[in-house]
């Protein structure tokens, strides 16, 4: 079981900016008061932001799943958006997280984006497939590249590439004060604070860096995996630690947690997900049960709500 790549992949449709905190929130009430809100002619008053910055917010809303496009209207080329279930429930009047404060809400939005591989190619590859944790900006440019032409991907363009790949490192590093950087691109993506990429040795070479996650709730984690569990389509009962940790797509490889630290949030799985995910280790064979009625979302309103209990919220002991 494990999500893949496939005949499609993408290297653009955010403009080069890494997404904002009030992005989303910001996508979420507009759509919510008017559908056709990106497409509106005042779209960059109503958004605040310049026309390209307009273009990125529906990206990564779409991206990160707080709206999603539906069928395509008749005689129109554009796809309709909605607010999404989560989006709603997330974001939305009364939401869980409305201002992003959560510690576990930037985990997600990882999660949403690096388990995309059709529309989030370069994080999807680099937290699944790049096979050693250190590299430049041109070696993973090279790498994706030799990816596009091997798999035949179409109109793959080398300048396309790079930008993307800018973005995917300004999502990630903190960027460092500098003479040339306005205010406002001094404002950090959520994801910047989650430690999962650092810039390291001489200028342009960067590390993945591997950790305990402390920040990172297990009911979180619980999510991660009952998503992964729906959405690779699998229909066996059962899943190996060892597919939970390493399989490309897999709540383990895209945390980028060893085994040891990740074992022991998943033994607390069943008090978490009310039984709908349990970890066994029967004959010397772990794996985690997943039972019918699974619901990825159920886990994220326990965990917001608080009724998962604040040593499950505190993430590893």
């Amino acid at each position: 079981m494990a999500i893949q790549l496939g005949e499609k992949a993408s290297f653009a449709g955010h403009e080069t900016f890494p997404f904002r905190y009030q992005w989303l929130p910001k996508a979420v009430h507009q759509i919510e008061a008017d559908a056709g809100a990106f497409l509106a002619e005042d779209a960059i008053v109503r958004f605040g932001v310049g026309k390209n910055m307009v273009k990125s917010i529906r990206h990564w809303a779409v991206l990160c799943r707080v709206l999603e496009e539906s069928t395509v209207a008749r005689g129109s080329r554009v796809p309709v958006l909605s607010v999404s279930e989560f989006g709603r429930r997330f974001l939305g009047r009364n939401g869980w997280d409305p201002y992003l404060e959560d510690p576990g809400s930037a985990w997600i939005l990882h999660w949403h984006i690096a388990s995309s591989p059709i529309d989030a190619t370069t994080w999807f590859w680099v937290f699944s497939h790049l096979p050693q944790p250190e590299f430049t900006k041109s070696e993973l440019v090279g790498m994706l590249l030799s990816l596009a032409e091997q798999r035949q991907w179409r109109r793959v363009a080398e300048r396309s590439v790079e930008r993307d790949v800018d973005c995917f490192l300004g999502c990630y590093v903190q960027r460092k004060p500098g003479r040339s950087l306005s205010i406002e691109d001094t404002i950090e993506c959520p994801l910047t604070e989650l430690g999962l990429i650092r810039e390291y040795g001489s200028k342009g070479s960067y590390i993945l860096e591997r950790g305990e996650r402390p920040t990172l709730p297990d009911a979180i984690i619980a999510y991660m995996l009952a998503d992964y569990v729906l959405r690779s389509g699998s229909t066996v009962a059962t899943i190996s630690v060892d597919q939970i940790c390493n399989a490309a797509g897999a709540p383990g490889r895209l945390l980028l947690m060893t085994e040891d630290s990740l074992i022991p949030r998943l033994e607390r799985l069943e008090d978490i997900t009310e039984g709908a995910l349990v970890f066994d280790e029967t004959a010397g064979i772990r794996q985690v049960m997943n039972r019918p009625g699974l619901k990825p979302l159920k886990i994220l309103e326990s965990h917001f709500s608080g009724s998962v209990n604040s040593y499950h919220k505190g993430g590893a002991r």
